[in-house]
């Protein structure tokens, strides 16, 4: 099977101010289809190439996992966001998030918190286990939570290609404006 890049849901102004036409024409346009492209000559004539791309994140290593992961890990991100989601979480998620951090707001702050910590490339990720407990974890590179058994709900790519162009070394002020454009129904619907 061959892997294709899907279209996204809005246009590539939908998420301006906040990411820029420039940034998505840059990151999904071009990144994500480098990932794509890679990882179908990496898997063609392999077994790999019968398997999901979850599959392939939990059972490969090297370069496969790292075109694999990758590939799944911005379809994630960049299918979370919309311009007209809603922005705060609801029903079983809000729960959760109350009992375990007390607001929405310390959520955010420990998130934007964990994505100022990675020294590099990396990822920030909103993850459930089996039971529901919520975990916030980092990862460099292309690590992705379904190595550990998680199931990943939320991720915020910390890579600077995802901001770079829009907010240069800022990193903390594209961390503090990325809830404007995250849709909790689609957060919500990973998580239930």
């Amino acid at each position: 099977m061959k892997f294709e890049k899907p279209h996204l849901p809005y246009s590539t102004e939908a998420l301006a101010p906040v990411i820029s036409r420039s940034t998505i024409e840059y990151h999904y346009g071009k990144h994500e289809s480098a990932y794509i492209d890679n990882l179908n000559h990496l898997i063609d004539e392999t077994v790999y190439e019968r398997m999901s791309l979850e599959d392939i994140i939990r059972s490969s290593e090297g370069a496969l996992f790292n075109n694999a992961s990758q590939a799944w890990n911005h379809i994630f991100y960049f299918f979370q966001l919309s311009d007209k989601g809603r922005r705060h979480p609801s029903g079983k998620l809000a729960e959760q998030i109350l009992l375990q951090f007390n607001s929405f707001d310390e959520l955010m702050s420990r998130i934007e918190d964990a994505g100022m910590k990675i020294f590099g490339s990396g990822w920030v990720w909103l993850s459930a286990d089996a039971d529901g407990t919520l975990f916030i974890t980092q990862s460099s590179n292309a690590h992705n939570p379904l190595k550990d058994g998680l199931t990943p709900i939320l991720t915020i790519d910390v890579w600077e290609h995802a901001y770079y162009l829009d907010y240069q070394n800022r990193r903390s002020e594209y961390l503090s404006k990325i809830w404007d454009i995250i849709d909790w129904e689609i957060i919500e619907s990973r998580y239930e």
